[in-house]
């Protein structure tokens, strides 16, 4: 484990003062799917573990893939609904940053809950340990969470149990905090953007309360998660976006890793606008969108190949205020 060799002087006063690192398991990967369980560990500016909370979520439809999370439908029956939890988890995340082992995809589930309970979540900032590993350079074969914990020594003991997991990465995330601290490392935060409004596409199988305990059945395996299909592009492609000048309808438009608008959010409001969301990156790709164009991801580095320019959330955002019109093409 890594020595605590900072001190008073020494610790970054631009740090935050405490954390709330926090797992939750869910019923699938996709926009309408929802949290089975969750915990929170409290730490503070240094990452000394304060306290822990966890709880299952009664996510009123079918639990998704139980060969993953163990949670059946009987034992989700009596947990609490998520706006019966809320109070409690609003008050362990309050004035904290959210840490996560691939953030943006807790912090989206939990924003979609608190949508849906009309509560606005108290969180403003999150942290990426995946991220924070990378502008450590850790020498990690990989980023999953087995493997940050392999590399400081800490012992997994129930993966995809969310209080298991919460404590592995709490453990975790103390030396990396430190070793950035030690180093003067920039803090990899995002802002944390609440949903304002939500709605569910249509209903699955619930279990519970909502149907007199009439549970769903285990799905087959791979046809847990729903694909999502947008509306071809209407407009063609007028090229690539040139500095300074406005986006255009019909431009490709990429995105690659965390964003601290959710992303599918993002999609939508570029897809409102007339722009074509691609999934990946080719000649034909007017502009990528990334916070981290120095990340090495596949889409980075075939935007650098053929030379894509690339823009941050931030710059995406003002464009999107004032597209160009393109001439629609018909039939």
């Amino acid at each position: 484990m890594l020595e605590d060799r900072t001190t008073d002087t020494s610790w970054p006063s631009a740090y935050p003062e405490g954390y709330a690192v926090v797992d939750v398991e869910t019923t699938g990967l996709a926009r309408d799917d929802r949290i089975v369980s969750a915990a929170v560990y409290r730490v503070d500016a240094r990452g000394e573990v304060e306290d822990h909370w966890y709880t299952l979520v009664n996510p009123e439809r079918d639990p998704g893939p139980v060969w993953i999370h163990g949670l059946t439908s009987e034992v989700l029956e009596g947990a609490p609904l998520f706006p019966e939890i809320a109070e409690e988890l609003s008050r362990r995340l309050d004035g904290r940053v959210l840490v996560a082992h691939n953030a943006v995809f807790d912090w989206s589930m939990l924003a979609r809950e608190y949508a849906r309970a009309g509560i606005t979540a108290p969180v403003r900032r999150r942290l990426c340990t995946i991220a924070l590993a990378k502008e450590l350079a850790l020498p990690l074969p990989n980023h999953k969470l087995e493997t940050l914990a392999a590399h400081f020594g800490v012992e997994q003991r129930r993966a995809h149990h969310a209080l298991d997991d919460a404590r592995v990465l709490a453990e975790a995330f103390r030396p990396s905090l430190r070793a950035a601290a030690l180093g003067g490392v920039r803090l990899p935060l995002l802002e944390c953007r609440p949903l304002t409004e939500w709605s569910d596409s249509p209903a699955r199988p619930t279990i519970g309360r909502q149907y007199g305990g009439q549970y769903g059945s285990r799905p087959a395996a791979g046809n847990w998660r729903p694909s999502r299909k947008r509306p071809p592009c209407p407009y063609p492609n007028p090229g690539r976006w040139q500095d300074g000048q406005p986006l255009v309808q019909g431009m490709r438009i990429a995105f690659s890793g965390d964003t601290s608008t959710e992303r599918e959010l993002l999609e939508d409001r570029a897809t409102e606008a007339g722009l074509h969301v691609a999934g990946s990156i080719s000649r034909l790709t007017s502009l990528l969108v990334t916070n981290d164009p120095d990340s090495g991801t596949s889409k980075t580095v075939r935007a650098r190949q053929y030379g894509t320019p690339v823009i941050d959330e931030a710059a995406f955002g003002q464009l999107l205020r004032d597209v160009a019109p393109a001439v629609r093409v018909e039939g």
